[in-house]
């Protein structure tokens, strides 16, 4: 099975060409496998590009975990990317069929016609409780507080085809991250677990984001949490309508336009191409 390699702001991915079909019966259990830093190739996720009835290309996703996210803002750069310069999609505006619905990627090129970076119209964000999804009463989730381990947390929640939930704090180093995050990811006010930002405004257009990334833990960066982030911030009147996020991986520049789309703007490279002969495991 021949892969590439790729990433977005250090958000990594194996990408592997599935066009012509996939042998591979569990590819949830492959993803576990070659996505362990230790045992595998390491990555936060593998992604298959597949043919679509409906789009120029699916794209599935599959975490560290073995999960299956409905979508991946940083994976669905590195894919448009993937597709344009090996000729597999000849044109610089992309239709990608994905479990949130089809999203459209934007190749952005240089002069010299090298791919500088990856526009993605990323639809319009559900903001109603029960399209997160998240249990209670009927309405938006704006600075509400969520109980955890006798403290509130002022939560927003977003979904951009998945949940995510946005917590605005004053220090992101005073953050408890690694205990809070996979706490507040399976609480079961979440039914289908959930994606967690802290954010620190810096000013109305930027601010700095670390994100627990349902399934993956801590990742470099979270396209469609950065999304969120900044659907979230007009929501709390913290921001403007367009800001840069600013993740330990990098920066990507978000719009939430006039139109109700959220549009996302960010990098996409290429790491390494190779060939798995074998996979030692007992997991198949």
């Amino acid at each position: 099975m021949q892969f590439t390699k790729m990433h977005g702001l250090g958000n990594d991915f194996i990408i592997v060409n599935a066009l012509n079909g996939f042998s591979n019966h569990n590819p949830a259990a492959l993803a576990k496998n070659l996505c362990n830093r230790r045992t595998g190739i390491g990555a936060d996720g593998l992604v298959l590009v597949r043919p679509s009835t409906e789009a120029d290309v699916r794209m599935q996703v599959f975490n560290s975990d073995g999960s299956e996210p409905e979508m991946c803002g940083n994976a669905i750069r590195c894919v448009a990317k993937y597709l344009f310069e090996r000729n597999l999609v000849n044109k610089t505006a992309i239709t990608v069929e994905t479990l949130a619905g089809l999203i459209v990627p934007e190749v952005l090129l240089g002069a010299d016609g090298i791919v500088t970076g990856v526009r993605v119209d990323m639809g319009e964000p559900r903001l109603e409780r029960a399209e997160i999804p998240m249990v209670g009463s009927d309405g938006r989730v704006v600075l509400e507080p969520l109980e955890l381990e006798d403290t509130e947390f002022p939560v927003t929640m977003v979904s951009m085809g998945n949940p995510h939930c946005v917590i605005f704090v004053p220090d992101l180093e005073q953050v408890d991250f690694e205990r809070l995050g996979p706490a507040i990811e399976k609480l079961a006010v979440f039914p289908a677990r959930t994606n967690v930002e802290f954010v620190k405004v810096s000013e109305p257009g930027r601010v700095e984001v670390k994100v627990w990334e349902r399934g993956a833990g801590p990742t470099m960066a979270c396209g469609t949490g950065a999304c969120a982030v900044a659907v979230a911030g007009v929501l709390a009147r913290f921001t403007d309508r367009r800001v840069a996020v600013s993740l330990p991986g990098g920066v990507l520049d978000i719009e939430w336009a006039e139109n109700n789309h959220v549009y996302m703007t960010g990098p996409a490279e290429e790491v390494f191409e190779g060939t798995v002969v074998r996979i030692l495991t007992t997991e198949f």
